[in-house]
């Protein structure tokens, strides 16, 4: 098996940019978190950065108006724009939405690729055919998947108790492996292992999913003092474990 790419997101600045990649970390995320506020200089630097750096910059707009995107992408010009909206299946109408906005970034923006997050619960053996499904309905325009953890709950409400409503991620749980293994045999595109995903347990998420790669986010922040992670700063010593744990994977 290759070695596992490794990802971290909540990359802000250009030094813990310069940080991470120094680390070994290859894919370098940062956040968008507001529409009105979608013109950062400092983030804009900082993809810069990883750019000149020779690794890969990854971008998540916290929005979906489809105007803003295109603006968002020319703003920043990453590698990659990486989409997490919450899809509520493969029937869901939000999904011909993110069809239709995925075939408009590769009709403008060719040399962009396209991370598309496939919501998976912590137990979603049953759900697991809808996934597939919803996953083989995004793969045509689409270059990367990124399995990560979407909160159990009914239809109605599972929006309100994700981390950030409407979108899916930094939950600091591990998704169903079992059904991201799956993910990653039926696709023809490369497929990140994310949701909770820290120093301990990445080694045998790989080994249970075999995924192109390994995203972290939560599982490498500081963690404040009643336990929680602390959003946007991260834990140099768990990154480069992490990066360390990936990296045992390495052909020989």
């Amino acid at each position: 098996m290759p070695t596992p790419i490794v990802q971290v997101y909540e990359i802000q600045n250009p030094e813990e940019a310069r940080a991470m990649i120094a680390m070994g970390v290859d894919y370098v995320g940062s956040v968008i978190t507001t529409l009105d506020a979608r013109h950062d200089a400092v983030v804009r630097e900082t993809v810069a950065v990883v750019r000149k750096m020779g690794a890969v910059s990854s971008l998540i707009p916290l929005y979906t108006d489809a105007e803003a995107i295109m603006d968002t992408i020319s703003y920043y010009r990453p590698h990659i724009i990486h989409f997490c909206d919450r899809l509520q299946g493969p029937h869901d109408p939000a999904v011909d939405t993110a069809i239709g906005l995925q075939t408009m970034v590769k009709r403008r923006f060719p040399d962009i690729r396209i991370t598309r997050s496939i919501p998976i619960g912590r137990h979603a053996g049953v759900q697991r055919q809808a996934i597939l499904t919803l996953a083989a309905r995004l793969e045509p325009v689409s270059d990367y998947f990124l399995t990560d953890t979407v909160i159990d709950g009914s239809p109605d409400t599972v929006d309100d108790r994700q981390p950030v409503a409407g979108f899916v991620g930094i939950t600091g749980l591990t998704c169903d492996w079992s059904v991201a293994a799956r993910l990653v045999a039926q696709s023809q595109i490369p497929v990140i292992l994310a949701g909770g995903i820290n120093p301990e347990n990445v080694a045998e998420g790989i080994r249970q999913v075999s995924p192109f790669g390994v995203d972290s986010c939560t599982g490498t922040n500081v963690i404040a003092d009643d336990g929680q992670p602390i959003r946007f700063k991260k834990d140099m010593t768990r990154v480069a474990a992490l990066v360390r744990q990936a990296h045992r994977f390495a052909p020989v």
